[in-house]
């Protein structure tokens, strides 16, 4: 039996996983980087071990620290989590090898699936050879051999770009998980994702959990998840059972994986196993009424999975919370998480809380956010109505994006695929900000205060605060009046410093207001206080480039110097945050007159890249 289990990850993984040993009666364990001391999932383990001389992106990466650390505890078994370290063979044989319990399948299993190219020769298929690709195969897409998370993927619609995007995910693939290795296979426009959770013991016996659908992602990772997978013909289903179980027979699987296709045209095709709990498992565990993390660690202790596995019923909706902005290219933000609450009725599986800082070394998923019902139709407006119930006071998050999702009628008719955000973000992404939402800012901060001390008998102009909200700058006038704080257009009903209530065409409208420095939170809609007089000093010369997010610029575009002639939308240089490598282009045709950017330098948010004059 174990007694102490630490988990080789960070975050919301590991904060879930003690979630189930503290059920369990299991004692826990937490690693944790330098930038990682104060974090969440340290502080509800039982135990936390700083793993000593690593860069803190790299920290979680270090199978031999790991190990130390687990004796060093007292642990008798090690849980990867489900990041890259769960589908890495040789940390596996490190931990049993160390006389640990493994949670996660046989290394000769992770091994066999471990290259997407040697699964799929697994499943008797195979990927195209890059240089055979012709016009007639696109489009294509460009993927890496190892790991996933959407790191070292690349959709090709162009043969002249091919090698380009080649290089480019050779080198994130590289970076990512230490292999560079990459293929090429057909990319299906309008294919659905859609995934089998299986769960296997050393007895012989699998479970095939259901269907998922995780069709919505973005840059090929997943954002919106749900099980069952919508509207699929029971043949058709049927198929994606058989298939799921023969990929884990095939390499006599034990504990939790996930079998992954896209299905298109009534077909299912096979896409790859991860050797691993999936980030998106609560929505199986909902439907089907069971602890997977629990039926993880009942197997590696030698239990038997019953021969009957269990009937699911209803339906569950997850949705992944991140620190980023959906209408600046998903960019990662940073910073102070002030306030994260959400409402009852829905499960939370996070690993911040009020206070976190959300830094530049680590995946910028805050949370995520299951909601289960009777039927899809109810799961989904719950899901929904949670979401905008949330108080969420910090960085810029894809919470409007999420909800907007939700409640597009391609998602709520089960009509969605993988190319949703490709036709839909512009639309989704447009700014609806509160039109009193400044208003309501303004009266919050005047509210105890009165002009020239007290009200005047004598007519005067408005009070005005400037804000600046969704891009755009916007004034809010208000005055000082005998009976208290009054704005034309609406009735006052009541002000105070986190309150205001307003009567707008006879209907009265609740205001909450959290501020932060500069930064004010109306309900849902952010804003950043303005100065009565903007500083000139904060003016960039047109055309600059502006780094999006803080990181480190890791590559810039060979032979670019100042004085060289650019074009529109040339890649200029490449920046890597959050473990993802964004692109900077030329904003238009011209000259580059600056470039301070250099490889390796850490840069923050709005820091002076480079420098194109147009002609």
């Amino acid at each position: 039996m174990i007694s102490t289990l630490l988990v080789a990850n960070r975050g919301e993984i590991a904060c879930r996983i003690f979630r189930t040993c503290a059920d369990l009666g299991i004692r826990t364990v937490a690693i944790h980087s330098d930038a990682d001391e104060g974090a969440l999932h340290t502080r509800v383990a039982d135990t936390a071990v700083r793993l000593p001389g690593a860069a803190p992106a790299e920290t979680y990466l270090r199978g031999d620290l790991i190990v130390k650390a687990a004796l060093a505890a007292g642990a008798d078994a090690v849980h990867p989590g489900y990041g890259f370290l769960s589908e890495n063979a040789d940390f596996a044989r490190a931990v049993r090898d160390a006389g640990l319990i493994w949670i996660g399948p046989p290394p000769e299993a992770i091994e066999a699936m471990a290259s997407k190219t040697r699964a799929k020769e697994l499943m008797g298929l195979a990927p195209l050879d890059a240089q055979d690709v012709t016009p007639a195969d696109l489009p294509v897409l460009v993927k890496a051999a190892a790991g996933g998370g959407g790191r070292g993927m690349r959709v090709v619609r162009d043969l002249a770009a091919l090698p380009a995007a080649l290089d480019e995910a050779r080198a994130e693939a590289a970076s990512a998980f230490g292999d560079g290795e990459v293929f090429v296979e057909p990319y299906l426009e309008n294919g659905r994702h859609v995934e089998v959770q299986v769960l296997a013991d050393t007895h012989g016996t699998v479970w095939t959990l259901g269907t998922r659908d995780c069709s919505l992602q973005r840059r090929h990772q997943k954002v919106i998840e749900e099980a069952p997978a919508p509207g699929l013909p029971p043949a058709l289903t049927e198929q994606l059972y058989a298939l799921a179980e023969r990929a884990t027979r095939a390499v006599s699987y034990e504990g939790a994986g996930t079998v992954e296709f896209l299905v298109a045209d009534g077909r299912a095709h096979f896409l790859e196993m991860n050797t691993r709990l999936q980030v998106e498992h609560p929505v199986t565990e909902a439907v089907f009424g069971v602890d997977l993390v629990a039926e993880q660690i009942r197997v590696a202790e030698g239990h038997a999975l019953t021969a009957e596995q269990p009937a699911p019923r209803g339906h569950a909706v997850e949705a992944r919370l991140y620190a980023e902005d959906p209408a600046r290219g998903w960019a990662p933000q940073t910073g102070t998480l002030h306030r994260f609450a959400v409402p009852d009725g829905v499960r939370l599986d996070t690993g911040c809380a009020d206070g976190d800082t959300i830094g530049v070394h680590y995946d910028p998923m805050l949370a995520k956010v299951i909601a289960y019902a009777p039927t899809r139709t109810e799961a989904v407006r719950r899901l929904a109505g949670a979401l905008e119930r949330t108080a969420l006071h910090g960085p810029v998050t894809n919470r409007d994006l999420l909800i907007r999702s939700l409640r597009h009628p391609e998602f709520t008719e089960a009509r969605m695929d993988t190319g949703f955000y490709d036709r839909h973000l512009a639309a989704l992404t447009e700014p609806a900000p509160d039109p009193y939402a400044p208003l309501a800012a303004a009266l919050a901060d005047a509210h105890g205060r009165s002009r020239f001390g007290g009200w005047r008998n004598l007519p005067s102009g408005p009070q005005v605060k400037r804000y600046e909200m969704a891009g755009e700058e916007h004034e809010a006038a208000y005055r000082h009046t005998r009976t208290g704080l009054a704005a034309d257009g609406v009735r006052v009903v009541h002000t105070g410093p986190h309150l205001v209530v307003l009567e707008v065409d006879g209907v009265r409208r609740k205001f909450e207001i959290a501020r932060y420095g500069d930064r004010v939170h109306v309900n849902a809609t952010a804003l950043t206080a303005l100065p009565r007089f903007p500083d000139p000093s904060a003016e960039h010369a047109p055309g600059s480039l502006l780094a999006p997010m803080p990181g480190t610029v890791v590559r810039v575009a060979e032979g670019l110097a100042e004085g060289a002639e650019v074009k529109a939308g040339q890649p200029l240089i490449w920046l890597e945050a959050m473990k993802m490598e964004h692109r900077i282009t030329a904003p238009a045709d011209g000259t580059l007159t600056a470039l301070p950017a250099a490889v390796g330098r850490q840069v923050e948010m709005g820091t002076l890249l480079a420098v194109v004059e147009t002609d």
